[in-house]
C-alpha cells in the first residue's frame, strides 16, 4: 500500500487540509485490512527513507476570515446543504454531492457560476452579531444552519445517558461479547506512538472531556491491529509535508466500553453509537477518532464539528493512506 505520486492524490490531500474538517472518526474496514499486511522490516525501511526524501510542501492557508462564519451545515436530514472551502473558493456540496464552487459577490452573498446545474442561482446568508450564518437562502427557500458542533467555548458534545454511567459500567464488565464464526486475523495490536512518537495523542475516554463526561481507560493509550496502525503512521509521514501531524483521540476500544455507549445514549442518537451485539471497528482494532495538528505550534487544527457524521459525503477527500488497499472509509460510532 504505497504512497501515490500523482497529482490526483496531492490534490485530494490538499483539499483535505484546506477543509475544516471535523475530529474524523475514520474507520478501517476489517476486510480491507486482510489484505493491506505489511511486513515490519519493509514497513520501517519504506518509513525511514520517505522521511529523508519528503520534499516540504507549503504551508496550505487556512479560509479566509470572512468565509468561516458560512462555513458548516445547512438544511434538514434528506436535503443537507454543505459550505466548505476548496482551492480558495468558497463552495458547496448538496445531499453531499459534487463539489461546486462559488463567486463571491458581497460578504453575504455567493453566487453558482454558469455553466452548472445551479448557474446563476444565489446563495444568501444571514449571520447573527458574531458574524456566524444562521440561515441560508436559495430562490427563497431558507435552510437553517445545523448544530455540528458544540457550544461555544467547549469542544465536546456531550448526550446526557439515559442511566447512570456507573450503573451501565458494572453491567457491561459482567457481560461477554458476542461470538462470532469464522476465520479471524490473530490479535497484533501495537502502539501508535512506539511506530511513530510523532503521533500525538489526547485520548478523550482517559478523561471526563468525552460525550458522556465520564473516565473509561485508566492510561491515555493507542493501539491498533499492526496493518492499520502502520496505515496511519504512513498517513502522518505524509501529512509532515504539508506541516501537519495527527492528533489521536481513540483507537483500540474494549467490546465493554462500547456497551456502556450504546446503553448510555438516547434512542434518537443511537446511529452514533456501534451495536454491542455485533461490535465495532473500534473493537476490532481496526478504527481510530483522529483530528490535524500543526507542526509549529503543536495545537489542533480548528474544525467545523466534532463528529464525521456530518461530513459522510467528503470522507473521500481523507489522505488515500487512511483508506487501506481496497480504498474503504467510512464513519463509525464516537
Amino acid at each position: 500500500m504505497r504512497i501515490s505520486e500523482s497529482k490526483e492524490s496531492n490534490r485530494l490531500v490538499s483539499l483535505a487540509l484546506r477543509l475544516t474538517l471535523p475530529l474524523c472518526l475514520i474507520a478501517i474496514a476489517s476486510s480491507a485490512l486482510s489484505s493491506a499486511v505489511v511486513s515490519s522490516s519493509s514497513f520501517h525501511a519504506e518509513q525511514r527513507t520517505a522521511q529523508s526524501t519528503a520534499p516540504a510542501q507549503p504551508k496550505l492557508l487556512p479560509a479566509p476570515a470572512r468565509w468561516r462564519g458560512l462555513i458548516g451545515e445547512y438544511g434538514p436530514d434528506d436535503a443537507i446543504l454543505i459550505i466548505l472551502e476548496k482551492d480558495g473558493r468558497l463552495s458547496a456540496s448538496f445531499k453531499r454531492g459534487e463539489i461546486e464552487q462559488l463567486d463571491e459577490v458581497s460578504k453575504n452573498i455567493f453566487k453558482f457560476p454558469a455553466p452548472g446545474p445551479h448557474a446563476q442561482q444565489q446563495l444568501i446568508f444571514t449571520r447573527d452579531r458574531s458574524g456566524r450564518a444562521t440561515q441560508v437562502a436559495l430562490d427563497r427557500v431558507i435552510s437553517k444552519r445545523r448544530q455540528i458542533e458544540p457550544e461555544a467555548g467547549a469542544n465536546q458534545l456531550r448526550v446526557k445517558p439515559v442511566r447512570p454511567v456507573a450503573e451501565l459500567m458494572k453491567e457491561a464488565l459482567a457481560a461477554q461479547p458476542p461470538k462470532e464464526n469464522g476465520t479471524f486475523r490473530q490479535a497484533d495490536l501495537v502502539e501508535l506512538t512506539k511506530l511513530d512518537p510523532t503521533i500525538r495523542l489526547e485520548i478523550r475516554y482517559a478523561t471526563t472531556n468525552n460525550f458522556l463526561g465520564t473516565v473509561f481507560y485508566s492510561e491515555p493509550r493507542a493501539f491498533m491491529q499492526r496493518p492499520a496502525a502502520e496505515a496511519v503512521v504512513r498517513a502522518n509521514r505524509k501529512l509532515k509535508a504539508y506541516g501537519y501531524g495527527l492528533l489521536i483521540h481513540d483507537a483500540y476500544r474494549p467490546w465493554y466500553v462500547t456497551k456502556v455507549f450504546w446503553d448510555a445514549t438516547p434512542d434518537d442518537k443511537k446511529v452514533f453509537v456501534a451495536d454491542p451485539a455485533k461490535g465495532s471497528r473500534h473493537n476490532r482494532g481496526c478504527a481510530v477518532d483522529l483530528t490535524l495538528y500543526d507542526l509549529k505550534t503543536k495545537k489542533p487544527v480548528e474544525m467545523v464539528s466534532t463528529t464525521t457524521k456530518q461530513l459522510l459525503g467528503l470522507i473521500r477527500i481523507i489522505p488515500e493512506e487512511l483508506r487501506c488497499n481496497a480504498g474503504t472509509a467510512s464513519c463509525c460510532e464516537m
